[in-house]
């Protein structure tokens, strides 16, 4: 092997890192606009994308319903799902210590992986193919096109959420009311619509993330574990930004990769844990986390 080629087996694994980090920051997405709103890790993340690509599935395949009726339908059903779960369980909940809003998001991820396994069981489905195969070659480099695609797909669900939130008047109320709910409230802000708003926009991050994951991959009720991957993401970029949430999904997706490729599968699941680890020790709030003073 010479150097050239080492060269470009790097270029390669490197690039092949950075695009899959874009997945993994938008499904970190989810977690930061959850955490934002209501200062809660919601673990039923991954079961929210579950459920957007069983709608999906659902809608698509079993209904026959066009990709474009099909898409926006399942991003309904989720919304109203993310709302009626704020509604239900979450607001019930309001003003209990954060360890019982935790568990019950525990305890929801564990019902709605339940429910999708008694109604659509726990075989593999072979989702539709939604994201163009044909690679991308620079070079002597090649790009799966599929990785590619949700990259960009990623890419421009984020900075729609990030426009939103910095520019219209429900997303400067949002930030307002997470950064500091009691004052929101006073300038009259609806505080419990601003944190149900949070559950949907979550859910609809989740759905997307999920449909676009199963389309890759497989679509069975597994699918629901694969956003506790992301904590490393989450924790590394800081638990309420959504900056930290892009530069720890490419950070992270850049060390699967390469990892994966000069060291094997194994090493991959422990560096990111490993480098996260030692980045808290300096950082205990992560990259772009908010740091917050307690006073005794």
């Amino acid at each position: 092997m010479n150097a050239g080629f080492d060269w470009i087996v790097l270029a390669e694994f490197s690039a092949i890192g950075l695009l899959s980090g874009g997945l993994l920051a938008l499904i970190a997405l989810g977690f930061v606009l959850i955490y934002k709103g209501t200062g809660v890790i919601n673990f039923a993340m991954g079961e929210f994308m579950m459920l957007g690509a069983y709608f999906f599935y659902t809608a698509h395949v079993m209904w026959g319903l066009d990709l474009w009726l099909a898409l926006p339908a399942t991003l309904a059903a989720v919304a109203l799902a993310a709302a009626l779960v704020e509604r239900a369980i979450l607001r019930p909940l309001s003003g209990q210590p954060v360890i019982s809003v935790l568990m019950a998001t525990i305890g929801l991820a564990s019902a709605l992986h339940g429910g999708v396994d008694a109604v659509w069981g726990g075989r593999n489905y072979e989702m539709p193919t939604l994201l163009p195969r044909k690679p991308l070659i620079v070079g002597d480099i090649l790009i799966p096109g599929q990785l590619l695609w949700s990259f960009l797909l990623a890419a421009v669900v984020i900075t729609a959420f990030t426009l939103y939130f910095r520019y219209s008047r429900t997303g400067i109320a949002m930030r307002a009311a997470a950064s500091d709910p009691t004052t929101a409230y006073v300038l009259g802000i609806d505080v419990r619509r601003t944190q149900r708003l949070t559950w949907v926009f979550a859910g609809l991050v989740g759905a997307v993330a999920g449909i676009v994951v199963a389309s890759m991959t497989s679509l069975s009720p597994a699918l629901g574990g694969a956003a506790l991957g992301v904590l490393a993401v989450i924790i590394l970029g800081g638990l309420d930004s959504i900056a930290g949430a892009i530069v720890a999904g490419l950070v992270i997706g850049l060390l699967e990769s390469l990892t994966a490729g000069y060291l094997g599968g194994k090493v991959r699941d422990i560096v990111p844990y490993v480098v996260v680890l030692v980045i808290l020790l300096v950082r205990p709030y992560g990259l772009f986390g908010t740091r917050q003073i307690e006073r005794l």
